[in-house]
């Protein structure tokens, strides 16, 4: 049931997000933009967060790939519709505040079957359009599982017929800057502002219009 409910969810998001926001996507540079609908592999997606349907266009962007959603426990279980919503569509639900680390082994175990997690590593809603500070999960999960990460930021102009432009940034492989994947906490610090840092880049890219389409 969940499987056909999550079918039929992928195929009303593709034209209603792709027609009714004009979803426009452009990349960092030419390296992987063939591959961006139907890249191979597992990866850890990070994107900037504004709104409840940030994940929906994110599933519009990679439309071709089972994209498991990471998400907090008080929006996942905010109503019956919407935790039924959520499961169907493969989200995995976390309790920022708790030490519960149930998400963490359920992320790794999709990225171990070549799977696709999106994490909002801000951690919750930006209301001035910046980038606030990223918690340190993104980069621990990517580390240890051994995949690239993906950086994504997108306008968030939402409104039919409005333009929503998605820079994709190159894949970023943490290995190239820290060998251990048991990395010191400040080691893990320092590399999660290496990727805020790197979605504030997109971010800029996005605003001159540059990129590639």
């Amino acid at each position: 049931m969940k499987h056909i409910f999550r079918i039929f969810v992928k195929f009303m998001t593709l034209w209603s997000i792709g027609l009714g926001y004009r979803v426009r996507v452009r990349h960092e540079s030419k390296e992987k933009r063939k591959s961006t609908f139907a890249f191979k592999g597992p990866a850890v997606i990070i994107s900037n967060h504004n709104h409840f349907v940030d994940f929906i266009v994110l599933f519009y962007v990679f439309a071709f790939r089972y994209i498991r959603c990471i998400v907090g426990k008080t929006l996942y279980e905010s109503s019956k519709f919407i935790k039924f919503l959520l499961s169907a569509l493969g989200c995995i639900k976390v309790d920022r505040f708790s030490f519960d680390m149930e998400f963490f082994f359920e992320s790794m175990d999709v990225l171990k079957k070549n799977g696709v997690i999106l994490i909002f590593p801000e951690g919750k809603f930006s209301t001035d359009g910046k980038i606030d500070k990223f918690k340190n999960t993104a980069a621990l999960l990517a580390l240890q599982a051994g995949v690239p990460i993906i950086p994504v930021y997108h306008t968030a102009n939402y409104g039919f017929f409005k333009r929503t432009d998605v820079m994709v940034g190159d894949r970023i492989y943490l290995k190239d800057f820290c060998q251990s994947k048991t990395p010191s906490e400040k080691e893990l610090t320092e590399l999660t502002e290496m990727l805020r840092d790197k979605m504030i880049e997109l971010k800029d890219l996005s605003e001159k219009g540059g990129g590639v389409k």
